[in-house]
């Protein structure tokens, strides 16, 4: 059976003042016009609620057909057709207070669907759900409140805790061990072996990977992201890490507390990643590094060595940020001098 969706548009409707009430905002306008949706501005309806927290959209404020827009302190007194605007310190954060008022989140009975598979020895809590054509591997421990989407696999021994939820198609092997509030998204493998091989007599011999993959409570893992197990340590992500679509992390990674991984990163064997660091798309990080507290990397970045705590780097060899930008700067700057100097030497030549 599928998972009952409550919310949507026009499902429930908040007035102005209630939106108001709810993110603690000064309300200038009609305090009782109704939204009962969200939308950017550009896209909104005279139903909707949207926000506006940068000088460079006011133009766009100006001509939405939005009901009841958040504005920051900034934008109080912009020139917009709004019936009721909510001034606000934190435009963006305010609207993600208002969406469960307006958005219900799905609700799931709970029950093991028919066709479900259940290994020898699994144990499982109370109030989960296990949908069509899902595994669950020997000796696999599901905490209160589990979900396992349709032809999810959990192998044998894997660890979830309370309210987990496995998106349909993911995969966790043998190894993995989850926290509380995890949330991992379709096609996402977990605990799968890492690339490790030894040549050895004229042949590429693959090392046993026998350590586990360890995930905290609060981390999410987005589409077709792929996590290694250890070889002969652990994997570690730390609670609260969000991890997004198409993410590769190899094996005896540990990644920090509260980080943020954008997509198609790739993070090479043995790295350490400290607590609270941004890696940006497509960023590649080789392996046995160490990435200090709160630092950020750009997108596409190459890093190669250690990254102090708290610094930003970027640009391929990754170096700090600023340095990066002159280096660049200089090639480009360079380019023009090349042409200077083909000028002169042309006119030499005629002469």
């Amino acid at each position: 059976m599928s998972p009952e969706t409550v919310g949507g548009e026009g499902a429930r409707s908040l007035t102005a003042d209630g939106v108001a009430a709810i993110v603690g905002g000064e309300l200038i306008g009609d305090p009782s016009v109704r939204v009962s949706r969200v939308a950017p501005l550009d896209r909104a309806g005279d139903d909707a609620l949207s926000f506006l927290a940068s000088a460079k959209y006011e133009s766009m404020f100006a001509s939405s057909a939005a009901a009841v827009v958040l504005v920051g302190p900034e934008q109080r007194d912009a020139a917009g057709a709004a019936r009721a605007r909510i001034v606000v310190d934190r435009p963006h954060d305010a609207m993600l207070r208002v969406l469960p008022h307006l958005y219900a989140a799905p609700t799931r009975e709970s029950g093991i669907d028919a066709t479900a598979r259940i290994g020898r020895g699994a144990r499982i809590g109370e109030r989960v759900r296990i949908d069509a054509g899902a595994v669950i591997g020997a000796g696999a421990s599901l905490g209160n409140g589990c979900w396992i989407g349709a032809n999810a696999v959990v192998g044998d021994g894997v660890v979830l805790g309370d309210e987990t939820q496995i998106y349909p198609g993911a995969t966790l092997y043998a190894g993995a061990e989850l926290g509380r509030r995890v949330t991992i998204h379709a096609g996402a493998r977990i605990a799968s072996d890492g690339f490790g091989y030894v040549f050895r007599d004229g042949a590429h011999a693959k090392i046993p990977h026998v350590g586990r993959c360890l995930i905290g409570d609060d981390v999410e893992i987005g589409a077709n992201t792929t996590i290694d197990r250890g070889s002969i340590d652990d994997t570690v992500i730390g609670a609260g890490t969000k991890i997004d679509n198409l993410v590769h992390v190899g094996h005896n990674v540990r990644i920090g507390r509260l980080c943020l991984l954008m997509a198609q990163v790739g993070i090479a064997g043995s790295a350490r990643i400290g607590d609270g660091v941004v890696i940006a798309g497509q960023a590649g990080l080789g392996g046995h590094i160490n990435v200090g507290d709160r630092a950020r990397i750009g997108g596409q970045s190459g890093v190669f060595g250690d990254v102090p705590a708290g610094e930003t780097w970027s640009g391929y060899p990754a170096r700090p940020h600023r340095e990066a930008l002159r280096t660049q700067g200089a090639l480009w700057k360079l380019a023009g001098a090349w042409r200077q100097i083909e000028r002169v030497l042309a006119r030499e030549s005629g002469a």
